[in-house]
């Protein structure tokens, strides 16, 4: 824990919020480059499916702005997040396991997808908090 004028701060919460924060930088405006905009114009794809890819990367956002937010909250409470950061680690663990079958099944190596490790790191720091919380 440190401390910065007054405030007690869980280093392994906070750690974990910049963590979900760059998570999020890297999904917003490299991913959207890169796997979001394509997938709008992939001639081959229902309009159907291309939307509902396209929606559900923009639910992955928001989620993680979420987790950011709820991560940071987090790193200044002396009680009552412990609950909070129990969920969104498990969270992170199921979605980094998700990102490591889907590779997997496609053939593809796990780290191609920043997914399989940058949750695991989320799910490292929130873990690393929960064992040091003073």
């Amino acid at each position: 824990m440190i401390f910065v004028t007054g405030l007690a701060i869980n280093t392994g919460f906070a750690l974990a919020a910049l963590a979900a924060l760059m998570t999020f930088c890297v999904h917003t405006f490299v991913g959207g480059r890169f796997a979001a905009a394509p997938l709008l114009v992939a001639p081959d794809l229902a309009p159907a499916t291309r939307w509902l890819n396209y929606m559900t990367w923009h639910m992955v956002t928001a989620l993680l702005a979420v987790m950011t937010i709820a991560l940071g909250w987090s790193a200044f409470q002396q009680a009552g997040a412990v609950p909070v950061v129990v969920l969104l680690l498990v969270l992170s663990g199921l979605l980094s396991g998700v990102t490591i079958a889907v590779t997997l099944k496609a053939g593809i190596r796990p780290w191609r997808f920043p997914s399989s490790y940058l949750f695991l790191i989320i799910l490292a720091c929130a873990l690393w908090g929960l064992g040091n919380p003073s």
